[in-house]
């Protein structure tokens, strides 16, 4: 068997390993070792597909891994209003307790309410920013 075909076999196996367990990462060393498989198909020597295959895989590896790093402007899940249906909706707020957080009532039950830390509570309207645990998190309208 020649060491291209056994690159590709390592490519493949990295993928189908990546399909069951949802890890991103190896898509990325799979890459490294299609590289290596086409540096053996080029003629490269053992050494040289192994360098290939670690700097293409791990450099992918670090690329991706930086990217996702970068966004750390979006907002979380809980917050998004396509996944839950209870942020942006409004909830009147009569008074805060001491510990900063309130007890409103929302769809017809009793809710916790807190505010974001740093911020002065006052009464009033307030916007459902997040759900967090059982809790609404608001933001003064």
């Amino acid at each position: 068997m020649s060491e291209s075909t056994v690159w590709w076999l390592l490519t493949g196996a990295a993928v189908a390993v990546e399909l069951v367990t949802g890890t991103f990462y190896l898509l990325m060393l799979a890459i490294g070792l299609a590289a290596a498989a086409l540096a053996a198909h080029a003629g490269a020597t053992l050494s040289a597909q192994l360098v290939v295959a670690a700097v293409v895989g791990g450099g992918a590896v670090a690329a991706c891994y930086f990217f996702r790093r970068r966004r750390h402007g979006e907002l979380p899940a809980r917050a998004l209003r396509s996944v839950n249906l209870d942020v942006g909706e409004t909830v009147q707020i009569d008074a805060w307790n001491e510990d900063g957080t309130a007890s409103v009532r929302y769809r017809g039950a009793s809710w916790t309410a807190m505010h974001r830390p740093g911020i002065t509570p006052s009464p009033g309207p307030h916007r459902v920013a997040e759900l967090v645990g059982s809790r609404l998190l608001v933001d003064k309208l």
